[in-house]
């Protein structure tokens, strides 16, 4: 199959989905927070930055966001700013509007990060696969 091919396929599928959900185009959804840093300051370690962005859960599944797989990128420049690519577990998620700037938040509380970008993506889409294997154990208890 030709890269033309498969993002024809893409595409199609794409356009049944929102055909499905009867909406013209996904929604958009970002989050922003932080501050620039100072030029001398450290910057934090992407552990740490995880450990934040791992205190946010899905109301709806008691699972932290980062091991229900929805945390696709985390970008940290030199500066300490971070960017985010983020998805949900479906583009209609009742907690859309607020799950983004709970990671920007939580992402923002570390020592060493500048300013935050979240940008909920939806290419590709969430699945199961996604779950780390805590979260599967998690599930399996719930």
């Amino acid at each position: 199959m030709t890269d033309t091919e498969n993002n024809e396929i893409v595409d199609e599928n794409e356009a049944q989905l929102l055909n499905a959900m009867s909406v013209d185009e996904l929604p958009v959804y970002k989050a922003f927070a932080g501050k620039e840093l100072e030029p001398s300051s450290k910057k934090a370690k992407m552990f740490d930055i995880v450990e934040a962005i791992k205190t946010v859960c899905d109301p709806e599944i008691p699972i932290n966001v980062y091991d229900l797989g929805l945390i696709y990128k985390i970008n940290q420049e030199n500066n300490g700013n971070l960017h985010i690519d983020m998805s949900l577990t479906a583009p209609g998620c009742p907690v859309a509007g607020v799950l983004p700037q709970q990671v920007a938040d939580a992402a923002a509380s570390v020592d060493g990060v500048g300013r935050v970008e979240v940008e909920v993506v939806w290419e590709p889409a969430w699945s199961l696969e996604r779950l780390s294997d805590e979260a599967r154990m998690m599930l399996e208890m719930i």
